[in-house]
């Protein structure tokens, strides 16, 4: 490898620590480091000339080995952020302009004993400025982002992350520079370019795995040889006489799985166990060269269903995991830093850990970002989350030359080739929201010139990037998100309204109405994007700014927000529902406007998702059997406010904590309809269970319930959704004497045999900024450590609502957060993701409940 010991010049000269270090003169050492990095504060704006600037990227090495010694010798780059020209010891190999590719540079002929490479990168803005002033015969919308995103125009010209251009959560840093593996690569013979597996189950009731091999093949002749597979755990063993041709070519083996033995198949989260088998191959050749490669194989099928559903026009559009429907929660993904090289191995478990912990069961890699690292697929492998992969396209138009053609041809030949493996993903899909930005006009495309735009969308995701991807047989493709599936394919790839409720899956954005009444949610499909602004932590966003930052209005406030008018959407649908803060007090006003933001967003999550959920199983005018929710978004790209649950460094925000329980295998969803109270019960289970539904009303002014209600022999029915109760709120308040909409609140909970335990739930029967009786709670808590965990007794004097703990920065989760206190006294689990203690938690515990808010 070469990686990591680059020297680094621009057309200025070269960079020195003294050139960074000159905007934080006149600061201590230790705030140097923080005003450094480019996160913070205003310097997404402030290191703008560094992507304006070409870089170069320079080295000298020895060559480890006697080059006489072999046939072919490679310099490969796995990722090169983007343009670039590469030389060693002053001869030119070739160019770079995609930052999804591999690139292979013959080196056999130049390489010496000692040898000096460059990679000499262009601006990307330069060059996606360029291609755009080249492409002549007709504009490719859109020109620039938004001004509120500060960010850089022509993205949709260059093959790299969209979103380094900015979006509107994220900041627009450009990056130049060798992101991924480079290195030299030796080889006589033949080498091994590519290996994958893929599992089938056949008609025959057989599993069987399909192996591909592709190879560089150097010798002039073909080479013969044995291929044996062995997978010890199955009692397979096969052996194949191969023969491989002079060139790059692949041999496909079809291992069929021994029938004495039983296969575990791959599940998803929450479904069954994520098992996978050791798989040896070796590959020895007439040459005498051996190749053993060691890989790991799961079996799992997917289908895509969409067929006719009774009582309702259109098709269904839902997942069958190895034959069995799976209803789809989760969230999207975007990059986990605007600098990939701080994105680890361990950053990704816990994001995505905390994913599975919150009990999702997929993620959508989204379109604007990257192909995810080989350790965030494994990490997905082992967790049971399923992947929604789109290919790199997102929002825009894009270019349809042959140049950019072949870019697009090689990055998804490549990309699925290194991913196909992976049992986790379970969709290809073309792009993120072109389809729509089509179809729905976005980009006021003259009625005239339309046809040129709908070919060149054609040519790109159909004729194009869905060719190579139909090599790949193991999982279904679709062409955009949102889309109507095969009827789309129908109506020439571009539906007449891709967000059609009847077919596909759709995407749904609503600041303006009331986030509580879900009549405004469409009963779709599959819910695939939805969402709400919060801001992140106090804890999370001091890290980047300054005492004089810390207003809902300043002017950091301001530049983070990323969204048009988004920090005025926050706060008026938080005043939907609860008051807003009055104090003088401008830091303890800021840090209550950042908790009533993740209230709210909490809240309205909760509602919308509880609302796909409970549609599931039922068809009403024609629409319903919704099968997957993924809100928007899960993680978040740097500390701003975002539609995330997990702030940037991985803390959960109370959206995060109640989609642990949105999202519970088993739950009981509550929600109005002309004046009726009905209580849904969801499941995941693959049982029908009879239950008890403990449905309470307090008061709010008092910790002793006001009546309570068991309703036992309740069949929760396997892997839906039934109504289980029905009750007019007047009767229920009748029946619950003292009570009215305002004074009163009802809790409700799935209890049955052997521990089966739904979360407690809540419905509000009243707006809590007119809630009658809501006292101002003394909270207070106890910590001890036992082992590795933490426990925090919790007390309460009064009905809490929305109580939550914040320890700052110390870094963890706890069992639950945010949560309506309805008993004096609740025990809460903190689990660290580094060393603390007790102490040190009690005292940066914050306890915040919805009456501290002044």
């Amino acid at each position: 490898s070469l990686q990591g010991s680059f020297n680094l010049d621009h057309n200025n000269g070269r960079i020195t620590q003294k050139n960074l270090f000159y905007s934080c003169s006149f600061i201590s050492f230790y705030d140097k480091l923080i005003c450094l990095d480019p996160y913070y504060r205003f310097n997404d704006v402030m290191y703008r000339w560094i992507s304006l600037d070409n870089w170069t990227y320079s080295r000298t090495f020895k060559t480890p080995f006697d080059v006489r010694k072999w046939q072919k010798i490679n310099l490969v780059f796995e990722g090169v952020d983007t343009v670039a020209h590469i030389l060693i010891n002053n001869v030119t190999l070739g160019t770079t302009e995609n930052m999804f590719n591999r690139y292979s540079f013959d080196i056999t002929s130049v390489i010496k004993e000692v040898n000096f490479v460059e990679v000499r990168f262009l601006s990307a803005i330069s060059y996606a400025a360029e291609q755009s002033r080249c492409h002549t015969a007709y504009s490719i919308p859109p020109a620039c982002p938004p001004p509120v995103q500060k960010g850089e125009c022509h993205a949709n010209f260059i093959r790299k992350e969209q979103c380094s251009f900015s979006w509107d959560w994220g900041p627009s840093f450009p990056t130049q520079g060798i992101w991924k593996d480079v290195r030299i690569e030796a080889y006589n013979y033949y080498h091994l370019i590519y290996f994958s597996l893929t599992p089938f189950f056949g008609n025959t009731q057989q599993w069987s795995l399909e192996i591909e091999s592709i190879f560089d093949v150097v010798s002039s002749k073909p080479i013969a040889g044995l291929v044996t597979v062995n997978i010890p755990k199955l009692q397979t063993q096969q052996t194949y006489s191969v023969k491989l041709q002079p060139g790059e070519g692949s041999i496909v083996l079809l291992v069929n799985i021994n029938k004495s033995s039983t296969v575990e198949a791959w599940w998803p989260n929450g479904h069954g166990n994520q098992t996978g088998y050791n798989v040896t191959t070796t590959f020895i050749m007439e040459a005498g060269y051996q190749i053993e490669k060691f890989s790991k194989a799961y079996f799992r099928t997917v289908e895509l269903v969409q067929e006719p559903i009774p009582g309702s026009p259109g098709l269904s559009f839902y997942f069958r995991i190895n034959g069995r429907p799976i209803f789809i929660k989760g969230s999207n993904w975007i990059p986990a830093d605007s600098f990939q090289d701080r994105v680890t191995y361990d950053k990704l478990w816990l994001l995505l850990k905390s994913a599975a912990d919150a009990n999702m069961n997929a993620l959508r890699v989204w379109g604007g970002g990257v192909y995810e690292q080989d350790d965030f697929y494994d990490i997905c492998d082992e967790l049971g989350i399923m992947i929604w992969q789109d290919f790199m396209f997102a929002c825009a138009l894009y270019p349809t030359d042959q140049n950019y053609l072949e870019s697009v041809r090689a990055e998804v030949s490549h990309q699925v080739r290194r991913l196909k493996s992976h049992p986790s993903i379970i969709l290809w899909s073309g792009n993120n929201e072109n389809e729509a930005a089509i179809a729905s006009d976005w980009f006021s495309i003259p009625h005239a010139d339309r046809e040129v735009y709908i070919k060149d969308y054609v040519l790109l995701y159909v004729k194009n990037i869905r060719e190579i991807v139909l090599e790949d047989k193991s999982r279904p493709f679709v062409a955009s998100s949102p889309t109507n599936g095969v009827e789309s394919v129908k109506e020439g790839w571009l539906s007449q309204n891709p967000y059609d409720t009847h077919y596909g899956d759709t995407h749904f954005y609503d600041y303006s109405s009331d986030c509580w009444n879900w009549t405004v949610y469409p009963k779709t499909r599959f819910a695939s994007e939805y969402g709400f602004q919060s801001w992140p932590s106090f804890s999370t966003l001091e890290k980047v700014s300054s005492s004089e930052d810390w207003s809902y209005t300043s002017n950091f406030s301001l530049h983070r927000q990323h969204h048009e008018n988004g920090n005025d959407q926050m706060l008026q649908q938080t005043g939907y529902h609860f008051k807003l803060p009055q104090t003088t007090d401008p830091i303890k006003k800021f840090k209550d406007t950042i908790y009533l933001t993740q209230v709210m967003q909490a809240q309205c999550i909760k509602t919308e998702t509880e609302f796909y959920r409970f549609s599931q199983s039922e068809i009403i005018g024609g629409e319903g059997h919704t099968m997957g929710a993924l809100y928007w978004q899960l993680n978040d790209i740097w500390q701003a406010p975002s539609w995330a649950s997990l702030e940037y460094g991985g803390k959960w925000k109370l959206l995060h904590y109640f989609a642990q329980h949105f999202f519970a295998p088993l739950l009981p969803v509550a929600y109005e309809d002309k004046g009726v109270l009905y209580i849904y019960g969801v499941s995941d289970l693959h049982m029908d269970h009879k239950l008890t539904l403990k449905v309470t009303v307090h008061s709010w002014s008092s910790l002793e319930p006001v009546c309570t209600l068991a309703k036992d022999g309740v069949t929760v029915k396997a892997q839906s959704a039934v109504p289980i109760y029905k009750e007019s709120v007047n009767d229920l308040l009748e029946r619950c004497r003292n009570c009215t909409r305002k004074s009163c609140v009802v809790t409700f909970y799935l209890v049955g045999e052997g521990g089966l335990r739904s979360p407690t739930n809540h419905h509000f029967l009243s707006s809590l900024k007119d809630a009658v009786g809501l006292e101002k709670a003394r909270l207070s808590a106890a910590v001890s450590q036992q082992d590795d965990i933490y426990v925090f007794d919790l007390q309460t004097t009064a009905i809490a609502p929305f109580v939550t703990l914040d320890v700052g920065s110390i870094k963890g989760r706890f069992s639950d957060n945010g949560f309506l206190m309805i008993e004096k006294k609740k025990a809460v689990v903190f689990y660290p993701w580094e060393p603390t203690s007790a102490e040190e938690l009690e005292k940066s515990l914050t306890l915040t409940s919805l009456m501290d808010v002044a």
